[in-house]
């Protein structure tokens, strides 16, 4: 239930059965203010509800100043693209966006402003395809544990994502 405040809104009156009748530019800046409150009310989908991050995983290793990649599941269910802007992990130091160029020759590793996420598909970031690249870890990654890192999208915003360490990432 919205109540809303008439007092001194010019514009305002009862309507036959006693309801508030809005009309004029102050009815119109009420409803237009309880239409906002209503989409930022939990219960309201937000941009970030119809994506998803899971399965996101780092091998395991006992080297501490390496360059690990971080993979990851991503659904969107939206009718619009969005895209991962930046990656902030407790373990690293950095990390980058890649996608793997194959040209002329062996594949190469190429850092990317952004990885795009299509409307309405699930992507898989790989190894041989778009992943994040983590660089200089700060400590050893033990098999079976688990981190929280930050995924930026452009349009959900962050996602706080669990992320686990395995041996066969």
């Amino acid at each position: 239930m919205i109540a809303i405040a008439i007092s001194g809104l010019h514009g305002a009156g009862l309507d036959r059965v006693g309801q508030i009748a809005l009309f004029g530019r102050s009815g119109s800046l009420a409803v237009g203010l309880v239409a906002a409150g209503l989409w930022l009310t939990p219960g309201f989908a937000a941009a970030g509800d119809g994506l998803q991050v899971t399965n996101a995983r780092v091998p395991a290793s006992d080297q501490i100043g390496i360059d690990l990649p971080l993979l990851m599941t991503i659904r969107n269910d939206t009718a619009e693209p969005d895209a991962i802007l930046r990656v902030r992990c407790p373990f690293a130091n950095f990390s980058e966006k890649h996608t793997v160029d194959r040209g002329e020759g062996a594949p190469a590793m190429r850092e990317i402003k952004s990885i795009p996420i299509p409307e309405n598909k699930t992507i898989e970031l790989k190894r041989d395809g778009y992943h994040v690249m983590l660089l200089q870890t700060r400590q050893k990654l033990v098999d079976g544990e688990t981190f929280t890192c930050a995924v930026v999208f452009q349009k959900a915003g962050t996602k706080e994502t669990e992320v686990q360490v395995s041996r066969t990432p």
